[in-house]
C-alpha cells in the first residue's frame, strides 16, 4: 500500500513539474489564444498584435500559433481550450474575465498544459500550478490620459468655452465615462482617469454608465450622447469600440463642444478632432515574457503586472486638439510614476463618504470577506494590482457617480 501511495504522489508531481516544464519540446510548442473578439475589436487586435510582436522577438513561428476568434465567455470557451489541447498545444491564452472560469476547468483537468486567463483573479486561490493570471497597471496609464484631459479641460475654462450647462449645483465641471461593466477593472481605471483630470482641474464631477457590454458600438455611442445631453464636456471610456469617440466627434462637428479620451487604440482615425489620447496596453511585454519561458523551459509567475516602468503601458499620440503644454505635463507624470513619487492611488487624493480611506481588504479567500489577508493600503497609498495582478480597487470615492 505504501509503495502505490508512493507511485501516486511522484505522478502527482510529474504532473505538477509537466505543466511548469511543457516547453522544453522547444520550438515545437504549439501555443492556442482564445479571443473574445477579433481585430475589429480594440482591446482584441491589442492582444493580436502583442502576440505578433512577441512571437517575432522571441522566434516563435506562426504556424505554432492556433488562433480561435469571437468565442464567448460561456461553455464554448471551455470547449475551444480542450479541442486546443487535443490539437497540441502546451500553452492556451485567453483575453477576457468571463473566459476565467472555463479555463480554469479546463487546466484542472489538463495539468500538463499551462492555462493563462488573462485580466483573471482566481490563479492563486486556485491551487493549480498550471493555472496562470496577467494584467498591466492601466490605471498608471488611466491617470496620465486623464492629465491629457485636464489640460484640455482648463484651456475649455481659460477660454471660456465651459456653460453653465456644464457644471452642476456646486460649480463641479461635468465629464462623462462609458464603462462596459461594474467589475473593479473597470472601477480602477475610470478613478484613474478622475484623479488624473482632478490634479489638473480641481472642481470636476463624473458621471459613469455602463452599456454592460465590452462591444457594442451603438450602445456606446448612445452612451456618450446621453452624457454629452446632461452636459458632460470631456467623455472617456472602457469599453472596446470606436462608438464614444465617433459621437462625440460628430457632436464636436455639430457646434457640441466635447472632446474625447480613448481606450486600447488611436482614436484620431475616427475622431480627428475630438480624440485627445488613449490610454493604451502593449501587451507584447507580458506575451514576450512568456514566450521566453516557453522557449527556455521555465515556469510563468502564476501572477504577473506591470506598468509604465516595464513600457506595458502608455497613451497614444496626442490629437491636435490637446492644449499647449500637454506634452510637457504627461512627460512629467509618466517620469514620477515610474520612480516612483506619484501613486496613482494616493489615499490622501480621495474620499469616500467624506472621509480618508485608510484600510481595505484586496482579496476574499472563502466567500465572506472575514478573517482574510490582503490589506491593499500601506503607508497612505493603496497598491493595485500588487496583491493579485488583476485590479481589485473596488471604490466608489467622491465626486464620482454610477448613473445605472
Amino acid at each position: 500500500m505504501k509503495k502505490i501511495i508512493t507511485w501516486l504522489l511522484t505522478l502527482s508531481l510529474v504532473f505538477v513539474f509537466t505543466a511548469a516544464t511543457v516547453a522544453s519540446a522547444g520550438d515545437a510548442v504549439k501555443i492556442g489564444v482564445i479571443l473574445i473578439h477579433d481585430e475589429n475589436t480594440g482591446y482584441d487586435f491589442a492582444h493580436i498584435q502583442g502576440i505578433q510582436k512577441a512571437a517575432a522577438a522571441v522566434g516563435i513561428a506562426e504556424d505554432q500559433i492556433i488562433w480561435k476568434y469571437n468565442i464567448g465567455e460561456n461553455e464554448v470557451c471551455y470547449d475551444t481550450a480542450t479541442d486546443l489541447v487535443d490539437q497540441g498545444c502546451g500553452y492556451i491564452i485567453s483575453d477576457s474575465y468571463g473566459h476565467q472560469s472555463y479555463m480554469q476547468q479546463a487546466a484542472s483537468e489538463n495539468p500538463g498544459t499551462v492555462f493563462i486567463a488573462m485580466t483573471g483573479d482566481q490563479a492563486a486561490l486556485s491551487g493549480l500550478a498550471n493555472f496562470k493570471n496577467a494584467f498591466n497597471y492601466t490605471f498608471e496609464s488611466r491617470y496620465v490620459s486623464g492629465i491629457v484631459a485636464g489640460m484640455k479641460l482648463a484651456e475649455l475654462v481659460a477660454d471660456g468655452v465651459v456653460a453653465d450647462s456644464n457644471m452642476d449645483v456646486d460649480g463641479n465641471i461635468k465629464i462623462g465615462y462609458v464603462g462596459a461593466f461594474p467589475y473593479a477593472e473597470v472601477v480602477s481605471g475610470y478613478t484613474g482617469f478622475y484623479l488624473g483630470v482632478r490634479s489638473i482641474v480641481p472642481n470636476v464631477m463624473m458621471d459613469v454608465t455602463y452599456t454592460n457590454s465590452w462591444y457594442d458600438p451603438t450602445a456606446e455611442a448612445e452612451a456618450a450622447n446621453a452624457l454629452v445631453s446632461s452636459g458632460c464636456i470631456i467623455i472617456s471610456q472602457h469599453a472596446d469600440s470606436t462608438g464614444a469617440p465617433s459621437a462625440c466627434e460628430a457632436l464636436l462637428a455639430g457646434g457640441t463642444p466635447v472632446y474625447c479620451v480613448g481606450y486600447n487604440v488611436d482614436m484620431l482615425a475616427v475622431a480627428p478632432t475630438a480624440a485627445l489620447t488613449s490610454a493604451q496596453n502593449d501587451w507584447s511585454v507580458y506575451y514576450t515574457y512568456v514566450f521566453n519561458c516557453v522557449k527556455n523551459g521555465e515556469e510563468i509567475m502564476t501572477d504577473w503586472a506591470e506598468g509604465y516602468t516595464q513600457g506595458a503601458v502608455m497613451i497614444s499620440a496626442l490629437g491636435g486638439s490637446c492644449a499647449a503644454g500637454t506634452a510637457e505635463k504627461v512627460a512629467e507624470a509618466e517620469a514620477a510614476i515610474k520612480d516612483g513619487t506619484l501613486n496613482v492611488f494616493d489615499t490622501s487624493t480621495f474620499t469616500v463618504g467624506g472621509d480618508t480611506v485608510t484600510s481595505y481588504l484586496a482579496i476574499d479567500t472563502d466567500g465572506d470577506w472575514a478573517g482574510d489577508t490582503g490589506e491593499a493600503i500601506s503607508n497612505g497609498v493603496f497598491h493595485e494590482s500588487t496583491l493579485r495582478s488583476a485590479p481589485y480597487f473596488g471604490l466608489r470615492i467622491d465626486g464620482i457617480t454610477e448613473l445605472n
